[in-house]
């Protein structure tokens, strides 16, 4: 019996990850290493895209112009059973 190994990728019709194009041969080596390395780096760009455009956002929207009560808020203390 042969078993046939497929990433869900493949099976979904995405290109090979692999040089070869067989998606069951793993990379290994300082291939593999690099290809992290790369993964950690565009996802760190991704993060770093993202937070800087909520806080251009956030900016762009300006401060809230709020007012405090000049009155202090009255409250009751509850009784002690």
């Amino acid at each position: 019996m042969q078993r046939v190994l497929i990433s869900a990728a493949r099976c979904y019709g995405a290109p090979a990850l692999t040089p070869s194009g067989d998606p069951g041969v793993p990379r290994t080596g300082t291939a593999a290493l690099r290809e992290a390395a790369l993964r950690a780096l565009t996802a760190a760009a991704v993060g770093l895209a993202a937070a800087f455009a909520l806080v251009l956002t956030l900016t762009a929207a300006g401060a809230p112009s709020g007012t405090t009560s000049p009155k202090p808020l009255l409250t009751t203390v509850p009784k002690h059973p």
